[in-house]
This record gives structure tokens, C-alpha cells and sequence, in this order.
């Protein structure tokens, strides 16, 4: 029988073809890695990351407000997700006491290419499910590779407040209460304990953007500039504090700045805020804290969870009271 030799190019092409031919095997058995834009079933925007880690799958959730968070589980079944929430319920005992009670929510999802469809039930301790619903989503497409900051081009500046009144503002749920009016040329929001204050968006909608302001914290200060109304860039009374993804500056719950610029209680602080092909940049009292990073989803309180939408710039004023002033927008120009 004569002997096959095979070159060193016949090698490599084979080399390829068999691992080319693994990741497709790797990828049929896993169609659920990946991160999906979801639309809860109130119409929330919400958000689903899966990867594999030592042949396990683990995953991390957005549901409609707060954080980022790791899931307990995730596990396939059948064709079938299936993640696994942990969560603390409080109630009262017979005597009138506060207790928690452990809460286990289940996701339960198909995917079919593209698009995800799921089912989420919840049961206390003793199993009896409630809390039943419905969402959807979508796969969110790879994020492209950092973009050359500086061969941008952005348009003329667009001043977004006029430091005399809201004109060119709004809430974003008119039968909120208004905490904002206009006092010495700054935008502030004023709460009162008891009632439920307003979120105020720009009437007009951007794509990427450079966005310089001035931000003035006030006692305990929890705010934060929504860019597209999609993604929270934190406001926050935390000099002093250790770096955080919660604190000031940070991309909430997903990116923690690399320093400390804050400055103290009530004095005006500087943003210089660039969104650019799902990357993001914070220069905060001039210093840069967030450096062109890729941003891998919509952050808590999102008016959607579509990325690639245009979008207003959002102020968060549910929270507590804040101040704001120079706002000037210039957008990308394509």
C-alpha cells in the first residue's frame, strides 16, 4: 500500500477544517451562548448573557431596574434554557415581624436562530408558583472593535438646556410628579419623601454623540444620565468611597471607573461623556475613568433595550435631588 505524504499546507487546511468543523459542532450544542436584548412582559427592557465556563453554562440577567447579577443556574433540558433566579421576599409573621422568605425563579427559553422566546414562574419555599409570564429577545450582535477616537467627526454643538426653562424637555411619564425647575441657570430636581418624582428626557433623540455638562450632587445624591435612554451613566454622592460600578461616573453595574475623580458634596463636577459604536468614554473632573471600553448591554432602567435605535438623553429623577447645568451635545457624524 503506498504511503500518503501530506505537506505541510495540506496539514494546516486540514488542521482548520477539523477545528472549523468543532466550533460549528461547539455552537449547534450551545445555541443559547451569547448576549440577548429582551422585552419583558410589561414592556420593560431587560437583558440575558450566557457563556460557557469549564463545559458549564453560567449566566447573568437585567430584569427591568438595578443591576447586572449572576443567576443561580443555567442548564440546558431538552431544547430548552433553563436559568435559575434566587431572591428574598419580605413578610410579615403572625406577630406583626418582618421576615424574608426565599423566592426561586425559573426562565425557561427556546431559541430559534436569532430570536429568543421564555416563560418565567416563580415559587416560595412551599412551591406554590405565581408570578407567571412572557418575554422575548434578541441577539445582540457582536460589538465592533474599539473605534479611533480621534478621526470622529462630530457636528455643531447642540445646547441642550437653555438655563431659563424645560423647553426641549419633558417627562418621560407625564402623571409623575415634577421635581424639575430652573433655579440661577441650573436644571434641579427636588424630591419630596412620599410621592413618586419624574425621570426628565430631551424631546429630540440622538445616536452617538460627544456630551460635556456640569453636575452638582446634593446630600446622598442617586441619579444618573441615561445616553439614548438606554445606557446609565452614574451620578452619585460617593467622594471619598471605593471604586464601584455604582458609584460616580461608572456605567452602571457594568463598568467600574479605573480611578477616583469625584469631588466633594456640592461642588460642580465636569462630565465629558463619548458614545461611539457601543464604546464608552468618561472624562470626569478631567480625568479619564472610563477609557473607549465596549458596553455589552442596556443598564437597569432602560427605555429599551434595542441598541441600535436612536434614543433621548434621560435624567434620573425618581431617586433623590441633583443639580445639572451646561449641557451641550455634538453628534457623531456619519
Amino acid at each position: 500500500m503506498r504511503s500518503i505524504r501530506l505537506t505541510m499546507n495540506t496539514r494546516h487546511l486540514l488542521a482548520l477544517a477539523a477545528f472549523s468543523f468543532s466550533g460549528l459542532l461547539h455552537a449547534a450544542d450551545h445555541p443559547f451562548i451569547g448576549r440577548w436584548a429582551l422585552v419583558l412582559q410589561n414592556g420593560g427592557a431587560g437583558w440575558l448573557g450566557v457563556e460557557e465556563k469549564d463545559g458549564a453554562l453560567s449566566a447573568s440577567v437585567l430584569w427591568g431596574g438595578g443591576s447586572v447579577v449572576p443567576t443561580a443556574g443555567a442548564r440546558v433540558e431538552g431544547d430548552n434554557l433553563i436559568v435559575t433566579r434566587l431572591s428574598n421576599a419580605k413578610k410579615k409573621d403572625s406577630a406583626g415581624k418582618e421576615i424574608s422568605e426565599k423566592v426561586t425563579e425559573t426562565l425557561t427559553i427556546k431559541v430559534s436562530g436569532d430570536a429568543l422566546t421564555g416563560t418565567t414562574v416563580k415559587a416560595k419555599a412551599e412551591g406554590k408558583p405565581f408570578g407567571q409570564g412572557e418575554f422575548t429577545g434578541k441577539r445582540i450582535p457582536a460589538i465592533p472593535a474599539r473605534p479611533d477616537l480621534t478621526a470622529v467627526k462630530f457636528g455643531e454643538p447642540i445646547q441642550l438646556f437653555n438655563g431659563k426653562d424645560l423647553t426641549g424637555w419633558r417627562l418621560i411619564r407625564p402623571q409623575d410628579d415634577n421635581g424639575w425647575s430652573v433655579e440661577n441657570g441650573a436644571l434641579v430636581n427636588r424630591v419630596v419623601k412620599g410621592k413618586h418624582f419624574g425621570n426628565l428626557r430631551t424631546d429630540a433623540e440622538f445616536e452617538d454623540f460627544n456630551l460635556k455638562l456640569e453636575v452638582r450632587t446634593q446630600e446622598a445624591s442617586n441619579s444618573g444620565i441615561y445616553l439614548r435612554g438606554i445606557y446609565e451613566v452614574q451620578v452619585m454622592e460617593s467622594f471619598g468611597k471605593p471604586l464601584d460600578s455604582h458609584h460616580m461616573g461608572a456605567l452602571y453595574s457594568r463598568i467600574t471607573p479605573s480611578v477616583n475623580a469625584e469631588k466633594p458634596i456640592g461642588e460642580w463636577q465636569t462630565m465629558d461623556i463619548t458614545l461611539v459604536d457601543r464604546h464608552l468614554t468618561v472624562i470626569l473632573n478631567g480625568k479619564t475613568i472610563i477609557d473607549n471600553q465596549p458596553v455589552l448591554g442596556c443598564t437597569g432602567g432602560a427605555l429599551t433595550s434595542d441598541e441600535f435605535k436612536p434614543g433621548p438623553i434621560f435624567l434620573q429623577g425618581d431617586h433623590t435631588n441633583v443639580d445639572f447645568r451646561n449641557m451641550v451635545l455634538r453628534p457623531v457624524i456619519r
